[in-house]
């Protein structure tokens, strides 16, 4: 399967810290829940194969030891349990939803933005 996010896969993306990694991969799981509650399966799984090629390269970022790691590796499992739900409730999307967006608010934070 071809890379999605090729810049950042090369690199760039070792660079960024946890809460703008975790916000980026945020961003992946909003537009899949987005999606996947208007009813378009196959942009739903566009975006949700997107977020867990990120939760991947986060994976592999060796800053990460420890309960960082385990934590994002927490995250790829459920997110993976939660699309293989036939009849999700949302729930857990919210959630996650939710707590995604936190790194993506600390990340701005950082920046001064």
């Amino acid at each position: 399967m071809p890379t999605q996010h090729q810049v950042l896969a090369e690199g760039r993306w070792f660079t960024l810290s946890l809460a703008e990694q975790m916000g980026n991969i945020g961003s992946e799981v909003n537009r899949t829940i987005s999606w996947r509650q208007k009813g378009n399966a196959e942009f739903a799984e566009n975006a949700f194969v997107r977020s867990i090629e990120l939760l991947d390269l986060t994976l592999a970022d060796e800053r990460w030891r420890g309960p960082k790691r385990k934590e994002v590796a927490r995250v790829r499992e459920s997110w993976c349990e939660s699309m293989e739900e036939k009849q999700s409730t949302g729930v857990f999307d919210l959630g996650l939803s939710r707590y995604l967006d936190h790194f993506a608010v600390m990340a701005r934070s950082q920046k001064g933005l």
